[in-house]
């Protein structure tokens, strides 16, 4: 690395404190509109949102309660792996997205919205509040922590594991979904990621650690 690298390296700036808690507000609420939009277009999205979207569909629990159970066992691992601070702003973060995710309902009436642009526009919405969540050294929980993890551990990028899982997640909603609306939601897994995998990656933008 050459001198100029260095300097401009212990030069970065990092988040305050007040910035990534703004941030991840910000990031889950972008986030948590963007699902509301995949949700209302009958499709799936990848991840763990995805996953809790499937199971809302068959057990008779709210969205936030599945999405937070699901997340347990994904906390452990960021204990181990990431942290405590990483794993407090992740929890936060599930905690927000949770709690956001009933309110666009309530203010919305979706009475007719083209599949088509709302699972696209969804998935784009969803890739940008997932990044800035990213931005601010937290995730929104479950896939994303193994991705961060295999990022760190084995320099995996993060959109391309979140791309490998989230696959799995569609196959999963072909089990009970119709060829059109897997074909929708594969389409907005491939938009969500390319979010990720254009903008987050090991050593751009350390200035959000």
């Amino acid at each position: 690395m050459t001198a100029a690298a260095l300097d401009a390296r212990s030069a970065v700036v990092r988040h305050s404190l007040l910035e990534n808690v703004v941030g991840i507000a910000v990031g889950t609420l972008v986030a948590s509109f963007g699902l509301y939009l995949i949700d209302a277009s009958g499709a799936v999205t990848g991840g763990t949102a995805g996953l809790v979207l499937l199971l809302a569909k068959v057990l008779p629990l709210p969205f936030g309660v599945i999405y937070a159970a699901v997340n347990v066992p994904f906390v452990v691992l960021a204990w181990s792996r990431k942290g405590g601070r990483f794993v407090a702003a992740s929890i936060a973060s599930v905690v927000l997205l949770s709690a956001f995710a009933p309110l666009h309902s309530r203010y919305i009436e979706a009475a007719h919205i083209d599949p088509l642009y709302a699972v696209l526009g969804g998935s784009l919405i969803s890739g940008i509040g997932i990044l800035i969540v990213l931005r601010h050294h937290a995730s929104l929980g479950g896939f994303n922590v193994v991705a961060l993890v295999c990022q760190d551990r084995l320099g995996w990028r993060v959109g391309h594991v979140l791309l490998a899982l989230d696959a799995l997640v569609i196959a999963l909603s072909a089990l009970a979904s119709p060829p059109r609306t897997v074909l929708l939601s594969a389409a907005g897994v491939v938009v969500l990621n390319l979010v990720l995998v254009m903008n987050h990656r090991p050593g751009r933008y350390p200035a959000a650690l």
